[in-house]
C-alpha cells in the first residue's frame, strides 16, 4: 500500500477575501477525507496573504488574516512583501503573535543580525518514524525598503546552499516555500541541489501541473484565492504529483462567510471613529482634467519629501472628498492602494521626457496592474511647482510649448528634486524615473497618510 502526503498551498491571496468561504469549504474538506483515510495533510501558504487595500487588513493591520489561517490549520507560512514592506516594523513584530503555525523566513533579520523570535528559518515535520520533512521559507529581498523599516535583508541565494544541505541532513524531503517570483525559483532549481519541491509566488505564475526543472518540482497558484495547488507526495515510490484546483464551483463555508462579514463590519466600524478633519467645501476629483483634490495630493507630496517639484497621476484618487467629516474611512476607500511616497532626482531634459511621455492620451488612459497600484487607470499627470504652456493644434490635439519650474523655463542640465510616488519607480512606465540612480523611499507612511497629514491642516 502506497505511503502518501498531501500538500496543499495558496499565495498571493492579497486579501482578496472573495473567494475564501469557497477555499476554506475545499480543504476542510480535503482535511476531512485525508483524516478519515489516516492520510498525511499539509497546508502551507508562500506570502502577500495580506494586503491593506480591505478594510479588514487595514483596520487589523493582518492580525486578522492570521486568525483566518490559524482557522484552516496551516502548517507553515512564509511572508511576502505586502507582510514585510507594507507594515511598520513593530506593526510585522506583532503581526504574527498569536499565529498557531511557524513563519518560515531564513533570509530575514533584526539590524543587528539577529533574526527576531516570531519566525525561524525552517522547520522539520515528521511524518512518520522513518521519514521527515523539511520546510525552508524565503522572501524576495527589497533591499532599502527593508532597511527604511529596520530590518536586514539578504538574497535567498547567499543563504540557500547551505541552508538546505543543513536541512537535508535532517529530511528526507525537502520542500521550499519560495515568494521571490518563478524565474528565480527555477534559477534555484538549477544552481541549488536537495531541493525536492519549490511552492513558489509573488509572481501570480500559474502552473497547472507543475513544472520540473533539473529534479525539482516548482509549483504556483496564480493570485487572489482562485485555485488552490494540490501536490501528492508517493513517499515509497518517490514520486511528486502537482494539480491546481479551481475552487470556483465549490459552495462557501457559511462559518467562515459569517466571521468575513463580521470582521469587515468591525473593521468598517473602527476606521469611522477616527476623524481627520471637517471640510467646508467638497474637493472635486477628475481624473483627466486639472481637479482641486488631485492638486492637494501633488502639493503634498512637494512638501512632505521636501522636493522641488510634486508630481502624481490623478488615477491614484479613486473618489472626490464631500463637505462634511473627513474619517480614516473615507480616506482607505478613495486611496486603498500600498504606495509610499519618493523622491527622484532627474535632470532636467529626463524631466521633459518624462512631463511629455505623462502628457499622451495613452499613458492618461493607461490601465494599470500591479506595482501597488489599486485603481482603475493612470489618469491625467498632475504637478506643484510646474507650469505647461499647451498650444492646441488645428487638429484638436495638444502641444507642451514650455515647461516652467517655478515660473523659469526648464533647465536641461539643472537636477530637479522631483516628489513622487514610488509605482513609477518600480515599472518602465517612466524609463528616466526608472533608471534614475538618486532616489529616496519614505516609509512607512502610504498616500492615505499623506492626506491624513495634508487634509489637517486645512482646518
Amino acid at each position: 500500500m502506497k505511503q502518501m502526503i498531501y500538500i496543499y498551498h495558496t499565495n498571493d491571496v492579497h486579501s482578496h477575501f472573495e473567494n475564501w468561504p469557497k477555499i476554506a469549504a475545499f480543504l476542510q474538506e480535503k482535511r476531512n477525507e485525508h483524516e478519515r483515510k489516516n492520510e498525511t495533510i499539509l497546508l502551507f501558504d508562500i506570502g502577500d496573504f495580506i494586503d491593506r487595500f480591505h478594510p479588514i487588513t487595514e483596520a487589523t493591520r493582518g492580525k486578522a488574516n492570521v486568525q483566518l489561517l490559524n482557522d484552516l490549520r496551516y502548517n507553515a507560512v512564509t511572508i511576502g512583501n505586502n507582510e514585510g514592506i507594507t507594515l511598520d516594523h513593530e506593526e510585522l513584530n506583532s503581526l504574527y503573535q498569536d499565529a498557531q503555525f511557524p513563519v518560515l523566513v531564513a533570509n530575514l533579520f533584526q539590524k543587528n543580525g539577529q533574526q527576531p523570535d516570531w519566525l525561524q528559518p525552517y522547520t522539520i515535520i515528521p511524518i512518520s518514524d522513518t521519514f521527515r520533512i523539511g520546510v525552508i521559507g524565503v522572501t524576495v529581498h527589497f533591499i532599502k525598503f527593508y532597511e527604511l523599516l529596520g530590518w536586514m535583508i539578504v538574497s535567498a541565494f547567499d543563504i540557500l546552499k547551505e541552508l538546505v544541505a543543513e536541512v537535508r541532513k535532517q529530511a528526507d524531503f525537502v520542500i521550499l516555500l519560495s515568494h521571490l517570483g518563478v524565474s528565480d525559483d527555477e534559477l534555484l532549481a538549477e544552481t541549488i541541489p536537495g531541493i525536492d519541491l519549490i511552492i513558489g509566488g509573488h509572481t501570480h505564475h500559474i502552473l497547472p501541473n507543475g513544472k520540473w526543472v533539473n529534479g525539482t518540482l516548482l509549483c504556483g497558484a496564480g493570485k487572489y484565492g482562485q485555485y488552490v495547488g494540490a501536490v501528492a507526495v508517493d513517499i515509497d515510490g518517490k514520486a511528486i504529483e502537482a494539480s491546481l484546483v479551481d475552487v470556483s464551483t465549490f459552495p462557501e463555508c457559511e462559518r467562515t462567510k459569517q466571521k468575513l462579514m463580521e470582521l469587515e463590519q468591525k473593521s468598517l466600524h473602527q476606521l469611522e471613529k477616527e476623524v481627520v478633519v471637517e471640510l467646508h467645501e467638497d474637493l472635486p476629483l477628475q481624473w483627466f482634467a486639472p481637479s482641486p483634490f488631485a492638486q492637494l495630493l501633488a502639493s503634498a507630496l512637494k512638501e512632505w519629501c521636501d522636493g522641488d517639484i510634486g508630481m502624481v497621476n490623478a488615477g491614484v484618487l479613486l473618489e472626490p472628498l464631500y463637505k462634511g467629516v473627513v474619517t480614516k474611512k473615507d480616506l482607505h476607500r478613495i486611496c486603498p492602494h500600498p504606495i509610499n511616497p519618493c523622491k527622484v532626482y532627474l535632470r532636467g531634459d529626463e524631466l521633459k521626457e518624462v512631463i511629455l511621455q505623462a502628457h499622451t492620451e495613452k499613458m492618461k488612459h493607461l490601465s494599470v496592474r500591479g506595482f501597488g497600484f489599486r485603481g482603475k487607470v493612470m489618469g491625467q499627470m498632475v504637478y506643484e511647482g510646474v507650469e505647461l504652456e499647451i498650444e492646441i493644434m488645428s487638429d484638436g490635439s495638444e502641444h507642451i510649448r514650455r515647461i516652467l519650474i517655478h515660473g523659469k523655463e526648464i533647465d536641461a542640465n539643472e537636477t530637479y528634486a522631483v516628489a513622487t510616488i514610488d509605482m513609477f519607480t518600480f515599472g518602465h512606465f517612466y524609463p528616466e524615473i526608472h533608471r534614475a540612480p538618486n532616489k529616496i523611499y519614505y516609509m512607512p507612511e502610504f498616500l492615505r497618510d499623506l492626506l491624513a497629514w495634508k487634509l489637517a491642516q486645512c482646518q
